[in-house]
């Protein structure tokens, strides 16, 4: 597949993992299809016909004409509630179906993709709600969703891996990009804190999030003397607490924090960045 080079590691990312998703799910028994996973409310099958719904609307496809039962109760808000449309219009729909459409969708985003000359810098793309955003932009955004589920069905099916793919690197650098707002907007940290994220496993790093004298947060890799904030963990619970798949307390001795517990408690309040 060749794209803009600006593109192209996103491009690479997503391809990636939604071929790793394609992978996991043609082998699976019907009875696979109904497992639980770490998104409220949404079995394998709906993960997988979520990944599918996206996809399509990239695509330029209409989304479908649907109304949800009121008794679904992980759609809470006009978010979950979009995305619920694509994922309950296929809730019915056989392993068979689910599979050969999300194959047959493949083949048509990478074709778009590998046909698209539109230079990134001026080129919009779909946001996550319909909305127009910087190509660049969209395309990240797919490959750490993508990548996220594909976790997920990992997770739901007992299948680990890909811990540092592409799109692990992808989701990365969208979850540390996040980091200042969390702690500095979210969190409420006052000027002059900083808070430093050490994280070790397949992806292994070590930032700090310094909070200046306006409020504003900023991020680097420079070790602070004295920080607030020390938390460390490994990156598999990172990237599940950054996600929103798991709550902090459920983390136990994987998630260590030294400093100020209030506002380490605060900012693992607000460290999900995912709706």
């Amino acid at each position: 597949m060749t794209v803009h080079p600006a593109i192209q590691p996103y491009v690479d990312a997503w391809n990636h993992a939604i071929e790793a998703i394609s992978e996991l799910i043609a082998p699976l028994p019907d009875a696979d299809w109904n497992r639980a996973t770490p998104c409220p409310g949404w079995s394998v099958r709906d993960v997988v016909s979520h990944v599918i719904g996206l996809e399509t609307e990239q695509l330029g496809d209409p989304r479908p004409i649907h109304s949800l039962p009121r008794d679904l109760r992980h759609v809470v808000d006009e978010a979950s509630r979009y995305m619920e449309v694509q994922v309950d219009a296929r809730r019915h729909h056989t392993s068979l179906e689910i599979t050969s459409e999300l194959e047959y969708t493949v083949i048509r985003r990478a074709r778009q993709l590998r046909n698209d000359k539109r230079d990134p810098e001026t080129a919009t793309g779909r946001g996550p709600f319909g909305e127009a955003i910087p190509l660049p932009r969209a395309l990240q955004l797919r490959a750490f969703d993508v990548w996220i589920h594909e976790q997920d069905l990992r997770t739901a099916l007992g299948v680990p891996g890909n811990l540092d793919s592409p799109g692990a690197h992808i989701a990365c650098e969208i979850m540390l990009g996040a980091l200042p707002r969390v702690v500095a907007k979210n969190a409420g940290a006052p000027a002059g804190t900083a808070v430093v994220i050490d994280v070790h496993g397949p992806l292994e790093f070590m930032r700090t999030v310094r909070v200046d004298a306006d409020g504003k947060g900023s991020i680097d890799g420079t070790p602070s003397l004295g920080p607030a904030v020390t938390l460390a963990t490994d990156w598999e619970t990172y990237f599940r607490l950054a996600a929103g798949r798991l709550r902090p307390q459920a983390a136990g001795d994987r998630l260590k924090v030294d400093g100020d517990q209030d506002l380490a408690d605060a900012i693992l309040r607000e460290f999900a960045i995912t709706p």
